[in-house]
């Protein structure tokens, strides 16, 4: 059973917000162009969602109507789908009405180079060529340099933060973007999306019941307004590389770690001496409260030498051979079994391609081609594609 609740309460904001008698001073600085682009760029994932859709069909009275809103300081969000999803884990995922989506990629083309420019190499997640891929071969290329090619014992501290875009310190975030957007609209509107509160104004989708699996701590829902960034939205995203580059920094120029790789919350630390990264965890802990107001995870901070393997984003890195981490690859499995007919192909394409990063994954692949082939789909001779079959689907 699918239910849908829709909860409008008045919405509560953080921080610096402006009013709209103070907005209609200030001039737009923006064009109808600039927010067509940011309309292809966000439909480019999301054309098939009903608020897209719904969008489209009034496509240019609607731009029309948003840029004047924009320009004249009327434009406040509207209302957020709330839903769980529950793989690998139970969370909540608030996704903006497709018209915000819009305004959020107009103002990430604008602020975004300035802040991209200042990024570390080393920084990954929402960033154009940084997924998780290059995440993985960036520590891997590092393990090598440190440990002269395996060569050389090699210590490693992975640490994440503690229920990280829940407990986002949005007075500290709000500093951060004005030290870089001067232009007084731009840093208007970054602050209407980032102190928008959700929770005022949306819908609940999905079985109720589903909120229960999320645990209370983890809920957008139980924190104060000035904490936590929505899951689901790309401002979100951009919005929390910019309150890490604090850390990236810190790591860099203050701890002056050599070795030293993030993908969003997860980051990990490379020395011969395990002494060194103990202290560089002591600092690392002392920092993040003074500066981001923010606390790692204690029981998943790990302190051991390389050869045992790193796990990160999904791989796990050992000596000579990168596999795949052993939970993906029997969900990936499990779910190939299991879903419906119709979806088996896409997902089992999209597994396939997961698999592939790794490159020990001949196994793994085998093991998801022969969950494939019982489900009636063909797959080609070396494991890394699915074909439909026009017949005997089950």
């Amino acid at each position: 059973m699918m239910a849908t609740r829709t909860t409008t309460t008045s919405p509560t904001r953080a921080g610096r917000a402006l009013s709209a008698d103070q907005c209609d001073a200030i001039p737009a600085e923006f064009t109808l162009q600039d927010l067509v682009v940011a309309y292809f760029d966000c439909r480019k994932s999301k054309r098939n969602s009903r608020s897209a859709l719904q969008f489209e069909e009034r496509l240019e009275r609607n731009l029309i109507e948003l840029h004047d809103e924009l320009a004249d300081g009327t434009y406040q969000p509207g209302r957020s789908i709330c839903f769980v999803v529950t793989r690998p884990k139970a969370r909540e995922v608030w996704a903006a009405d497709f018209r915000d989506r819009v305004v959020h990629h107009l103002l990430y083309n604008h602020i975004s180079p300035r802040f991209y420019r200042s990024f570390i190499a080393d920084t990954c997640a929402c960033i154009p060529g940084r997924g998780t891929l290059y995440a993985a071969q960036r520590l891997e290329t590092k393990i090598r340099s440190a440990s002269q090619n395996w060569s050389t014992p090699l210590w490693y501290l992975k640490c994440d933060l503690a229920n990280f875009f829940v407990a986002i310190d949005k007075r500290v975030l709000d500093g951060q973007i004005a030290a870089r957007v001067s232009e007084p609209w731009w840093l208007q509107l970054a602050q209407t999306i980032l102190h928008h509160d959700p929770r005022g104004n949306y819908e609940l989708r999905g079985a109720p019941e589903l909120l229960a699996r999320v645990p209370a701590h983890k809920r957008l829902t139980n924190q104060p307004a000035h904490l936590g960034l929505p899951i689901g939205n790309l401002s979100s995203q951009f919005f929390a590389n910019i309150y890490l580059d604090a850390l990236d920094q810190f790591a860099k120029h203050q701890l002056r770690a050599r070795h030293y790789v993030r993908y969003v919350d997860d980051f990990v630390l490379l020395h011969e001496s395990p002494q060194w990264l103990g202290d560089a965890l002591r600092r690392i802990n002392t920092f993040l409260p003074e500066r981001l107001h923010a606390n790692l995870n204690p029981t998943k901070t790990i302190l051991q030498p390389v050869a045992h393997g790193v796990d990160f984003v999904g791989h796990v890195i050992k000596p000579w051979h990168t596999r795949t981490r052993r939970r993906t690859v029997n969900e990936a499995i499990s779910r190939v079994s299991g879903i419906d007919a119709a979806d088996v192909f896409t997902s089992a394409n999209s597994y396939f391609g997961l698999l592939r990063q790794s490159d020990s994954s001949h196994a793994d692949r085998a093991r998801l081609a022969r969950a494939v082939l019982r489900r009636g789909h063909c797959v080609s001779a070396d494991f890394t594609k699915a074909y439909r079959r026009s017949h005997g689907s089950k």
